[in-house]
């Protein structure tokens, strides 16, 4: 792929908190999936971090818009103006012509054909020529480095922002999947909610994200337990300034709920599962991928619950997006890929 070559290859995660693109085997952006518009016209005036940074604290005449929520694409002309966006941060240095793209695309295993469609039609009208898609779960296996064509069961579990994925693969197939709309952003929520109730303090989307990274954990137990966290904001009340110390033992006991249903559709996916597979499971254990993976503690809780070893992918964050990347690279030989 030169500098005059007109045919250019992307592979996408287009994710409910980050997207993420592949070219030539690399990462090239990873920015949060936010744009920032301007009320009267629609002007994009932000893609990514630029505009993460905006949110939250926009005057009267911008907006910040989200356009994935629970894994899909819920503002179709903010996640056409998000990917435009993104795809000329990969070209930012061809200032003379746009070459045309061929795209692979991720999408929850749950999608709907309407789903399936948006997702198409935002990357063609982005510039996409030829667009394939590829299930989430299906992506993290090949990111993970799994044989998806081996007659051989192998369960994955994709924790995104919007959207937990449950899967078993085997021969280049899902056998049977559970895609439910519970996942980080949940857990954020529940942070946010407990912080309002328990210590009056209220607190945004972005502090509640950092409470979850420095005290979140799904035991209320562990062998490294993190320091507290400071918490700063405003009295619900009084809307005076206070300081909430946080430990590892509240956000636990906060988020127990969701952690529980996480738990129940993961059960329930393992129900669904033919015995010959479940058995390969049991002996190759099930992989945890996607930002909630990192969640401390998550992986012992559900061993210790479902008695099959629970193992983090190696690089669990960036585990969809390297599949994707993979299915780029194998679109003729996968034929798992949607046209």
């Amino acid at each position: 792929m030169g500098l005059f070559s007109f045919t250019q290859e992307i592979a996408m995660d287009l994710g409910t908190a980050n997207s993420i693109i592949i070219h030539n085997n690399k990462i090239v952006v990873d920015q949060p999936s936010v744009v920032a518009v301007e009320n009267k016209t629609d002007k994009l005036l932000a893609v990514g971090t630029l505009a993460h940074q905006m949110e939250g604290k926009e005057p009267p005449g911008i907006r910040t818009i989200r356009p994935l929520r629970d894994g899909v694409i819920a503002d179709f002309n903010a996640a056409e103006m998000m990917i435009r966006g993104m795809v000329k941060m990969v070209n930012s240095k061809r200032r003379w012509f746009s070459p045309s793209l061929r795209m692979v695309v991720c999408i929850p295993s749950g999608s709907t054909e309407v789903e399936i469609r948006a997702v198409r039609d935002s990357s063609e009208h982005a510039g996409g020529r030829d667009v394939y898609m590829i299930y989430e779960p299906m992506a993290a296996a090949l990111g993970i480095g799994i044989d998806v064509e081996a007659p051989e069961g192998n369960m994955i579990i994709d924790i995104g922002g919007g959207s937990t994925e449950i899967a078993v693969i085997s021969l280049g197939g899902i056998v049977c999947n559970r895609s439910i709309r519970i996942a980080g952003n949940d857990l954020t929520a529940d942070i946010q909610d407990h912080m309002g109730s328990v210590h009056n303090l209220k607190v945004g989307t972005t502090m509640a994200e950092k409470i979850k990274i420095n005290v979140g954990s799904a035991l209320s137990v562990l062998d490294n337990p993190p320091e507290d966290f400071i918490v700063t904001g405003p009295n619900r009340m009084t809307a005076l300034p206070m300081e909430v110390p946080v430990s590892y033992v509240e956000i636990a006991r906060c988020i127990e709920k969701t952690i529980s249903k996480m738990e129940a559709a993961i059960l329930a996916a393992l129900d669904q599962t033919p015995p010959e597979l479940y058995a390969d499971i049991v002996k190759n254990g099930i992989y945890l991928a996607g930002g909630g993976a990192l969640l401390r503690g998550l992986a012992k809780r559900f061993s210790d619950k479902m008695h099959i070893e629970f193992k983090i992918a190696e690089d669990p964050l960036h585990a969809v997006a390297k599949g994707t990347g993979i299915a780029l690279k194998n679109i003729s030989r996968f034929k798992f890929l949607i046209r």
